[in-house]
């Protein structure tokens, strides 16, 4: 019973600590969270350059 718990806390923590980063970063003014160039590329993250 307790193993759940533990089990259940941890995996709480992962899901808000990315919640967390994820809210941040959008206030922060990043178009595509997870790029390396998300200040730069000017939301257009998902295309290639041709």
């Amino acid at each position: 019973m307790i193993e759940n718990i533990i089990v259940i806390a941890i995996l709480a923590a992962i899901v808000g600590g990315t919640v967390f980063y994820l809210i941040r970063a959008k206030k922060r003014g990043q178009k595509c969270i997870g790029c390396p160039y998300a200040k730069q590329c000017g939301g257009k993250c998902g295309e290639n350059k041709k």
